[in-house]
């Protein structure tokens, strides 16, 4: 018997409070990574830092292999196996695992699109895609999917989101994301909501520029914030960077404490881990220090940075509070809420998804 197999099982008491400690020593950050494998440059400043997450992109996939051998260096860095480890993979344009790691998935609109024409198998088709997601994700070590996109699009906003969307009406968006973010679950994965309160509406994109959004109160609640107020349950959920100027003319959401305090945990009532949209877009202004700084004053728990950076990470770290308080306690529902996967055959589901998805 080996040294391993004669070690006693830790007691259950102990375990929490290895896991409390962990906990206690994260900042209130997410950060992202340059390459395929950690620097060791990399390695010192996650380390020393210990994000409470990270991100991964396409510069970060290569094979399976090698992104199972990325998140164990993530998860090394920080002492903790249960990090989460998040992705953008919406299906469509965005989507960060592609052939032959993962299919060409059909866009938010495409869903959309079936729903319109049959609900319940546009609503089984959300379902799926996200199941398909989960089955893609979590054996690679990725447990929190940047999905679903419950913006709402108008004529007049952005083609950012465009065919990222469910559809334009806040019904539509509603039904498929609840299915989406459900489908996830039902995987071990974590949904993220996004954009909240609601990019739909946003005349630019804000990677590069700050929109402000003129809508009328009534309006925005009918619509935009219709369907974030529906999946107000999840465990987490993702700012956008857009001004609503009947609430707040000079801030956007991700820095505004009328937004945050008065339409996002008030009148939608989310109450999960809030995280800003990335810090490093344009649409925010000042230096990193100052921008991390207004995003967790604001109200927010969490600082997404994603473009791996280093000069940048350095300054939102230095900014950034070790979790504490509400935002720790929304930290650690967030780790409560993973399930283990159902027993879905995968081959099944796949098959099913194709074949609904080929039929006009």
């Amino acid at each position: 018997m080996d040294d391993e197999a004669q070690t006693p099982a830790r007691p259950a008491f102990f375990r929490l409070l290895v896991y409390d400690l962990q906990m206690s020593e994260s900042k209130a950050v997410i950060f992202g990574c340059q390459g395929l494998v950690l620097s060791a440059e990399e390695i010192a400043f996650f380390s020393a830092e210990k994000p409470w997450g990270f991100i991964l992109f396409a510069r970060n996939i290569n094979e399976k292999s090698q992104i199972v051998d990325l998140v164990g260096q993530l998860r090394e860095c920080v002492g903790r196996n249960d990090v989460p480890i998040l992705i953008d993979q919406e299906g469509g344009r965005v989507q960060r695992l592609r052939p032959p790691l993962a299919p060409h998935y059909p866009s938010g609109a495409e869903l959309g699109a079936r729903y319109r024409r049959d609900k319940a198998k546009g609503l089984r088709a959300a379902w799926l895609l996200s199941r398909l997601h989960a089955f893609d994700l979590v054996p690679l070590g990725i447990n929190v999917d940047c999905l679903p996109v419950l913006d709402v699009p108008t004529a007049e906003g952005h083609s950012v989101i465009g065919d990222r969307a469910y559809g334009a009406d806040a019904e539509t968006v509603s039904a498929m994301g609840a299915q989406a973010a459900a489908g996830l679950r039902a995987g071990g994965a974590l949904p993220v909501i996004k954009h909240i309160p609601g990019h739909g509406r946003a005349s630019a994109d804000t990677h590069y520029e700050l929109p402000t959004v003129d809508t009328p109160h009534g309006e925005l609640s009918r619509t935009d914030f219709a369907p974030f107020k529906a999946l107000n349950g999840e465990a987490m959920a993702m700012t956008a960077h857009v001004i609503y100027s009947a609430f707040d003319k000079t801030a956007p959401a991700t820095t505004s404490a009328k937004v945050i305090s008065q339409i996002i945990r008030g009148q939608i009532g989310f109450d999960g881990l809030l995280m800003s949209d990335d810090v490093s877009m344009k649409a925010l202004s000042g230096d990193f220090g100052d921008r991390t700084r207004a995003i967790i004053s604001a109200g927010c728990d969490v600082t997404l940075h994603c473009n791996g950076v280093m000069n940048e990470m350095q300054a939102v770290a230095a900014a950034s509070p070790i979790l504490d308080g509400e935002a720790k306690r929304r930290a650690d529902a967030v780790m409560a809420a993973f399930e283990k996967p159902d027993n879905s055959d995968e081959g099944m589901l796949r098959e099913e998804f194709e074949t609904m998805m080929a039929v006009a």
